[in-house]
């Protein structure tokens, strides 16, 4: 089984977590009886569940970006005043 990230683990509500867990956990037995039939069945489970996380976590990732850009262009705006 594949684990997704620590920062995507992180962006799980409580309820997720609790069912990636639950999910990891059935895949690894499964895959420890050589069913991994079943358990690329339950990896897609895993894959489907933590979209939102992944998700959150790009937005994250915009915001900081707009927020780096703000600040810069404040920072362009300071020096355009100073030079006056």
């Amino acid at each position: 089984m594949r684990h997704c990230s620590v920062q995507v683990r992180g962006l799980l509500t409580r309820e997720e977590l609790d069912r990636y867990n639950a999910l990891m956990e059935v895949g690894s037995y499964l895959e420890s009886q050589n069913r991994y039939d079943l358990a690329y069945t339950v990896q897609k489970e895993v894959d489907l569940l933590i979209m939102p996380a992944i998700e959150r976590l790009k937005e994250k990732g915009r915001a900081r970006d707009r927020a780096d850009e703000e600040y810069l262009r404040r920072l362009a705006e300071g020096d355009d005043e100073d030079d006056d």
